[in-house]
This record gives C-alpha cells, structure tokens and sequence, in this order.
C-alpha cells in the first residue's frame, strides 16, 4: 500500500521505517527541513509538501505534534473538496474534542478519519509492538487493519472517534504519574542512605511495582538522561493537555498540575529535550554526589 506518514520526528520516522520493510510504499514530509533531511539520509522517500506525500498515497498517517499542527498543515489553505476520497488516520496524542474536530473538517472535505494514538516508544515501532487504540467507524477500521497489524501485534478498536484519543491520554498521565511518585519514593530511600538495591527487591516482589521503575532506574541513579525516546518537554505536553481535558470533565487536577510544575522546573534545568525521567531531578533535587 502506497502511505504518507506526515510528521518525521523521532517516532513519525521510526513508523514510516517499519512500515516500508514491511513492504508498504511510504512517502514523508515533516514541517522542518532538518528533519525532513533526517529521514532522507536515512532512506525514506520526502515530499516537498504535505499535499505532494497526501496525493501520493492511499492512506495517510499523521504523526504530527498537535491538533493546531494538524489544522495549519491540513486546512489553512481553504480547499472545499481538498482531501475528498482520502484516508487520514490520526496517531498522535490530541484531546478528544481536538480529535472529532478534526474529524469534523475530514468529513467536510469529502475525506474519511480514524483515529489510532499509538502507546510505545521507538524499540517498539521497529518491532512493530505498539500498542493501538482507534476511534471511529468499524468498516473504515477493518479497510486499515492490515497497516495496524504491520505496527501493532494487538490492534484494537476502542469505540468512537475521540474515545481513542481519550484512552491514549489516560495512558501518558500514567506515565507521567509513575515517574513522579517513583522518583519521590526512589529520592527518600537515596536520602535515607538506604540501599537501592533492597528497595527495589521488595518492590518487585509487591503489588506495587512498575515495568517503567526499573528500565528507568539506572538513567536516576547516574542522572544521565541522554538519548530520549520520549522528551521530557513531550511529556509536558501531554500533562498540561491531559489537565485541561480532565478540568473539562470535573475532575480535580491538583495532583497534575504539581507534576505539570516539576516538568517545568526540569525543563528550566535544561532538560526539555532529555528523557522525560529526568523529571526525577526537579523532584529529588541532588544534596550530595551519593543522591
């Protein structure tokens, strides 16, 4: 099948890589030229324009960093029937309503939208182990099912458009919840000069323990956050967006929003672009060389 996949970060390339050794014809385009240059040099196939790789292809993928980016790329310039007859699928993180909005406008230009927000982070795109949450109509679902199981070992469709989106944001605030209670306990347990390694024995063996705790330990104890596969300045992104969905929904976000200040803090110690459990260090900030 012939795919555009808009959006070359890191994980926008990872899937347009997995899915043309899948055998898919796949064609990028990305708002920056650096990257887009990237994923060049690394043999993906680069349109000019968003509409070059979007006329190119049956299907289109969009990896892109917002619902705003998706709009701008999409329908600043007007056309009425611009994306009539196409396929947009819809896989990065967005609100609910940002994500039937965009529907929405598909809908009204002739096209027809899915949505699939991926968990997972770049090991498991090359695997094709992402884990796949879609929204929207089940016989459009079934027509891009073979290109989900080429990403995904255990596709699944949700419910309705914007119910995906919802699924996947419950998703990254647990990320971002895991990260900051885990580097609060794993802080009190380095400052108490306890050994770390009986900490984590016991959590393992407990109800309480996480996958994420120990693939993220050894980046906490040699504070060395090179290397991300998810930014900490993402993760950001998604709490702040996960905060403003639940205030919408009458949840009680106080707990969010202190997480959503540790991002910030971290970010203003230079950690945007490190990997988000660099978190660790706006919340067990370092006394000592041992902390």
């Amino acid at each position: 099948m012939k795919i555009a996949v808009l959006g070359m970060g890191l994980l926008g390339s990872e899937i347009a890589l997995r899915l043309k050794r899948q055998g898919h014809e796949v064609i990028g385009w990305n708002r920056s030229t650096e990257r887009a240059e990237s994923a060049r040099q690394r043999g993906l196939n680069v349109a000019a324009s968003a509409w070059e790789a979007i006329e190119a292809a049956e299907m289109t993928l969009l990896l892109l960093s917002d619902a705003r980016a998706i709009l701008d790329t999409l329908f600043e310039q007007g056309d009425a029937d611009a994306l009539a007859g196409r396929i947009l699928v819809q896989m990065g993180t967005i609100a609910p309503r940002e994500s039937r909005e965009i529907a929405d406008h598909v809908a009204a230009q002739g096209g027809e939208y899915l949505e699939a927000p991926v968990l997972g982070s770049l090991p498991e795109a090359r695997e094709g182990s992402l884990i796949l949450m879609a929204g929207g109509d089940p016989d459009l679902y079934e027509r891009c099912l073979p290109v989900f199981r080429d990403l995904s070992r255990d596709p699944r469709l949700i419910g309705e458009v914007g119910q995906g989106a919802t699924l996947k944001l419950a998703m990254n605030q647990l990320i971002a919840g895991l990260t900051a209670t885990f580097s609060l306990s794993l802080g009190l347990v380095r400052r108490e000069g306890l050994e770390v390694e009986t900490f984590m024995e016991l959590l393992r063996a407990s109800a309480l323990h996480a996958k994420t705790f120990d693939k993220k330990l050894d980046k906490y104890l040699a504070h060395d956050y090179g290397s991300a596969n998810f930014p900490l300045k993402h993760l950001h992104k998604d709490v702040a967006l996960f905060r403003r969905v639940a205030e919408e929904g009458g949840l009680d976000t106080r707990m969010i929003e202190a997480i959503e200040s540790g991002c910030l803090q971290a970010e203003g110690m230079g950690y945007a672009d490190a990997d988000y459990s660099a978190l660790y260090e706006a919340l067990a900030p370092r006394r000592t060389e041992e902390d």
